[in-house]
């Protein structure tokens, strides 16, 4: 696991061009023993072969293969720039994070920082970094940028008779995680819940929340409370608001009368109706064969290769957590941690999505840029 130290970070940075970001980053990773002399024209020749920009003002820079002998040690170095660095291809990268990894290490410093740096609002966050503590604790994944939601907050079935049941379970549930008190599940159990349709309710709680968590209930047998159905009841505890897009996710899925896909479903699968629009249309699964994965360059081309087509394409690692991801987006591609061998699937929805399933699969049969294995 990559953990940042103030020496590995630099405010307030300027770059004429982006060669110059790199080889500045290039700079800090000698200064600071983790390469040798001469890593910075892997760092160039990799930026040559393909740019590493991955979105949401952020570039990765780091070597090539064949100068992994020249890294003595695995680790970063972020510089921050204000003013922004020209990337290239109407680009512009506010954080720059110099890379230098032996073999594989570098997907799991990639996942986790594309984990971390993917999550919605995270763009602003870092352009507001005033101080080595604020960004360390965003690229350290300390700084809370989603919602706790997990199976584990999801009961299923609970033998209870009204609502009030509901509700003292669902806060029940965060409580046991420590991230609300008692007096948490007394204002939302006084708080009552709120009607959303469809026999949806929501409860929710602001007080004494130390972090921002969802969770969901569900009754053995519907009952009816004041003429409205009870088949389901939400709970939200908030100290932020990075709940905020799983709620527009669950508008989405009221709007569209789908409420009862929440009702049907197992624990996993509630969560990613929560966290994710899901498509229905056509599946297929490739395994990736690249010799380290779905590393910068290969997952360029991937998305490259989606984007060609107007369908919505979702994407998700079979060997990862399950949770599918735009396959249009290379920082959340990469952030599935894809190694040799593991299991992509894919899902489709649009008039061309078969032809997206099609490309997508000629690609990375025949290696993603890199060759067949």
């Amino acid at each position: 696991m990559l953990s940042l130290r103030h020496q590995d970070i630099q405010l307030q940075q300027a770059a004429a061009n982006k060669q110059a970001a790199i080889r500045a980053l290039a700079a800090g990773l000698e200064q600071q023993g983790l390469v040798e002399q001469g890593y910075v024209n892997g760092m160039l020749a990799r930026e040559a072969q393909n740019s590493t920009f991955l979105g949401n003002g952020i570039a990765i820079p780091h070597g090539t293969t064949e100068t992994r002998g020249l890294v003595k040690q695995t680790g970063v170095i972020v510089h921050h720039f204000p003013q922004g660095v020209d990337w290239g291809d109407g680009k512009t990268a506010y954080l720059a994070i110099g890379i230098a990894a032996k073999s594989d290490e570098h997907l799991g410093i990639l996942k986790q920082l594309t984990k971390v740096l993917s999550a919605d609002g995270v763009e602003q966050k870092l352009q507001q970094c005033d101080s080595a503590d604020a960004l360390i604790a965003i690229l350290n994944g300390e700084a809370q940028l989603e919602p706790e939601l997990e199976p584990g907050l999801i009961q299923l079935a609970f033998p209870a008779t009204d609502l009030i049941q509901l509700i003292a379970v669902a806060a029940g549930m965060l409580k046991n995680r420590q991230w609300v008190t008692n007096e948490s599940v007394a204002d939302a159990i006084a708080s009552g819940a709120s009607y959303l349709g469809q026999g949806l309710w929501l409860a929710k709680t602001g007080k004494s929340v130390t972090r921002t968590a969802l969770s969901f209930v569900t009754p053995a047998q519907a009952f009816d409370v004041d003429g409205q159905p009870v088949r389901g009841v939400l709970m939200v505890a908030a100290c932020n608001s990075v709940h905020l897009p799983h709620l527009n996710v669950l508008a989405k899925l009221l709007y569209n009368q789908q409420a009862d896909k929440l009702f049907s479903a197992d624990a996993e699968k509630v969560v990613s109706l929560l966290s994710e629009e899901l498509l229905e249309g056509n599946s297929q699964v490739f395994k990736i064969r690249n010799a380290h994965g779905l590393h910068a360059r290969p997952g360029a081309m991937l998305v490259s290769v989606a984007k060609k087509f107007s369908a919505n394409i979702l994407v998700k690692n079979l060997h990862g957590d399950g949770k599918a991801v735009n396959a249009k987006s290379l920082m959340k591609v990469i952030a599935l941690g894809v190694k040799q061998g593991h299991e992509l699937e894919f899902t489709v929805q649009g008039d061309d999505g078969d032809q997206a399933l099609a490309a997508i699969g000629l690609a990375i049969a025949d290696g993603l840029g890199e060759g067949r294995a």
